[in-house]
């Protein structure tokens, strides 16, 4: 005979259905209908029979409630999974696999949030019913999953899938940024439910008390807070902390075996954020290295700015690193480089067929990377010998030149976009002390800024740099940031060039350069995409003016913006490294500051001294005009 699988048979079992028999046996053991689950109606879904076809058509059209109940009782054991009964169960079983929620899931994920909770339970009104005996069979279509199972499996038992250690738990970045970033992906979906949260530093501290500590700094989303208490309690619950003490190597291992508790038997994931200092930094690595990672999941291994002091320190900080972990494992971390006017720059480039032709130096005149901060933020023992080049330019000013300035890639796989990267690095022109211009504020006690600056720490940085390759040969990419400026301003300005010929240039007035075309990419104060032209006033006449087409975020997308730490975080557990610098990138970096930083060490060069609140030195205005260029302000 042929047999039949049914995956979509619905059973509801109601109490009315079952009321002949007090209790019926199953498997050995004697069962109420009235019992809890029972009592209300249940949507059973029979995966599959062992009845041919005839004899479940038999049962269904000749077979009674309790005929059907003692049928199917061999399905005791789905249905006690099903409604998460066996909450003590001391195998739960492993999925074959975890599954990070990659970037094309994001939206689809996004479009569930909020939906799936009303949907995925319930069955629709117009299903089809089949009725055996006393029991109605519904015949219901796929459920619609729940926002979980879009990205990660389900694990009974509450074993770990995920481990997140913050190494550094009390200071103030893991505090102040890392947490609440953690609890932002959790709330919104994106960290499964089981996920085990690990804070790790020196102090003695219970869990409860990390808790306390981190509880004050969490929020929920404003566009959604939902079941805010809720998912809040959840995620400390998942909270743990551990006193690492002095000595590391018994301190990863003491992590290590708190982690396998909560992860069980199963195959788990695990990360390693390390919100240390500089000096620590190799000694917990390779800790970590040897005590601390999954035998049976990916590793992966969160590095903080600056990656390391020099070409060289740098060179051995690679070195050491390289020996103890792949390539793939380490994520160097920017939290610049997680904004969305980053994220935007490819978009941009390679969509949109009006930006890419026009993408070279026959069109650009120059362009002009500004990130300026209104007040002096950083402390003084952080400022201390590394200053603004090696904490801003290394890293995040010279990734935004590089994806702005890069090649198409072949894919939007991290690596192949990490391979252009580096070359537009390895192509930049080394820089020259005669372009470059450093600034360090005038700071007194009355100010709210820290005063215990080395005499040689800068504090600005103004430079030229060029690109030598057939896309940008001659082009100046001109570099502004520093601290303690005017205004607090972050984007990327694109100059194109002047119209040969101009026939409107008798119009346009003797500065030539309020006419010229722009493209605007600012962050901050407000996000926005700007498109500077020319145009006609209205009225009598020939009179034009420059106008911008602007695209304000705040306007165009009722929508919270994600700190940047959120997306570098899910980055990482995506296993998404195009905004994190791999090794050769962190040296074609310093190669190109490496002429600068000598003259530093050497004394040669003295940063020039400007007003708190300022506009920068006045030698950084010598240096523009030497290339040709006036900043917007001028």
């Amino acid at each position: 005979m042929m047999s039949m699988s049914y995956s979509l048979l619905s059973v509801p079992l109601l109490e009315s259905s079952t009321t002949t028999p007090a209790t019926w046996r199953c498997g050995g053991r004697r069962v109420s209908p009235r019992e809890p689950y029972a009592m209300r109606a249940m949507t059973m879904r029979v995966v599959s029979t062992n009845f041919d076809s005839s004899e479940l058509s038999r049962l269904m059209l000749n077979a009674g409630g309790q005929k059907f109940l003692q049928r199917f009782c061999g399905l005791k054991r789905w249905i006690l999974d099903s409604l998460n009964l066996q909450k003590h169960n001391k195998h739960p079983q492993c999925p074959k696999q975890f599954r990070t929620v990659h970037n094309q899931e994001r939206q689809h994920l996004t479009n569930h949030l909020g939906t799936t909770s009303t949907q995925g339970d319930q069955i629709p009104e117009e299903a089809p019913k089949v009725n055996v005996g006393n029991v109605p069979l519904v015949v219901s279509p796929p459920i619609l999953p729940q926002t979980h199972s879009l990205k990660f499996p389900t694990r009974s038992g509450g074993a770990a899938s995920l481990c997140i250690a913050v190494i550094g738990a009390t200071g103030e970045l893991a505090r102040g940024k890392i947490f609440p970033a953690l609890f932002a992906l959790y709330y919104s979906g994106f960290l499964p439910e089981d996920v085990g949260i690990f804070g790790y530093s020196r102090k003695n501290l219970t869990d409860d008390e990390l808790r306390f500590i981190i509880a004050s700094t969490l929020t929920c989303r404003i566009d959604h807070q939902q079941n805010c208490g809720d998912k809040m309690e959840a995620f400390l619950s998942r909270t743990y902390y551990l006193n690492g003490g002095y000595n590391n190597r018994e301190g990863m291992s003491k992590l290590n075996a708190r982690m396998k508790e909560i992860e069980g038997e199963c195959e788990a994931n695990r990360i390693f954020y390390l919100s240390v200092p500089q000096e620590a930094l190799l000694d917990v690595a390779s800790t970590i290295a040897d005590h601390a990672q999954a035998s049976k999941g990916w590793n992966r291994v969160i590095i903080e700015k600056p990656f390391g002091f020099d070409a060289s320190s740098s060179r051995q900080l690679t070195k050491s690193l390289l020996s103890k972990f792949e390539e793939k494992q380490l994520y160097r971390i920017d939290h610049l480089l997680g904004r969305n006017l980053i994220e935007n720059l490819t978009v941009l480039r390679f969509s949109n067929m009006v930006f890419e032709p026009l993408w070279s130096r026959t069109y650009i005149r120059n362009v002009q990377v500004i990130l300026s901060e209104d007040f002096g933020i950083k402390t003084g023992r952080y400022f201390e010998g590394y200053g603004i080049i090696r904490d801003i330019v290394h890293s995040h000013i010279l990734q935004t030149i590089a994806l702005l300035a890069m090649e198409p890639p072949i894919s939007l796989d991290g690596e192949d976009i990490r391979n252009e990267k580096v070359k537009v690095l390895r192509s930049i022109r080394q820089l020259s002390p005669n372009d470059v211009i450093l600034g360090q504020y005038k700071a007194v006690y009355g100010d709210k800024v820290d005063v215990n600056l080395d005499s040689l720490t800068p504090t600005f940085f103004g430079a030229a740099l060029y690109i030598d390759n057939a896309r940008w040969d001659g082009v100046p990419f001109l570099i502004k940031t520093g601290v303690g400026l005017i205004q607090h301003r972050v984007e990327i300005r694109i100059q194109f060039h002047h119209v040969p010929g101009n026939l409107y240039r008798e119009r346009i007035g003797h500065n030539i350069d309020q006419a010229t075309n722009e493209l605007i990419l600012r962050d901050i104060p407000d996000e926005a995409i700007l498109v500077k032209i020319n145009n006609k006033l209205p009225g009598l006449g020939l009179q034009l003016d420059a106008s911008e087409l602007n695209l304000l975020y705040k306007d165009k997308y009722n929508v919270e913006v994600p700190d940047s730490y959120e997306q570098l975080l899910l980055d990482v557990i995506d296993g998404d490294n195009h905004l994190f610098m791999r090794s050769d990138e962190v040296a074609a970096s310093w190669n190109i500051l490496a002429p600068v930083l000598q003259e530093m060490d050497k004394n040669h060069i003295t940063p020039e001294l400007y007003e708190l609140g300022g506009r920068g030195p006045i030698g950084a205005y010598y240096l523009w005009a030497k290339h040709g260029v006036r900043w917007v302000e001028d």
